[in-house]
């Protein structure tokens, strides 16, 4: 049982960074979804997989991993650093 913290990223339908700067701890799945024969839904019995702890800061993360002695892993955050021009610039 091994969980992932990570900070999500930016949505495609939105233009700000609202929801962005929390981190977000969630464990791997145990077990492969499965299918059902009569119905065709998708299920599993694994129920760690609907749990996700948002937390402030990526310190708090991983102090609750620790505490909780979960194997974790931080994934890297991929931001693209914005960068502030006049509109004039475009024409130099």
């Amino acid at each position: 049982m091994k969980a992932r913290i990570y900070q999500p990223s930016k949505n495609a339908m939105q233009s700000g960074t609202a929801n962005t700067h929390e981190w977000i701890l969630q464990f791997d799945p145990e077990k492969g979804k499965t299918i059902d024969d009569v119905m065709g839904w998708t299920g599993s019995s694994d129920m760690r997989g609907q749990v996700k702890l948002r937390f402030e800061t990526l310190d708090e993360a991983k102090a609750y991993a620790e505490r909780n002695d979960l194997p974790f892993e931080v994934a890297p955050t991929h931001r693209k650093k914005r960068r502030i021009q006049a509109y004039a610039d475009n024409f130099k």
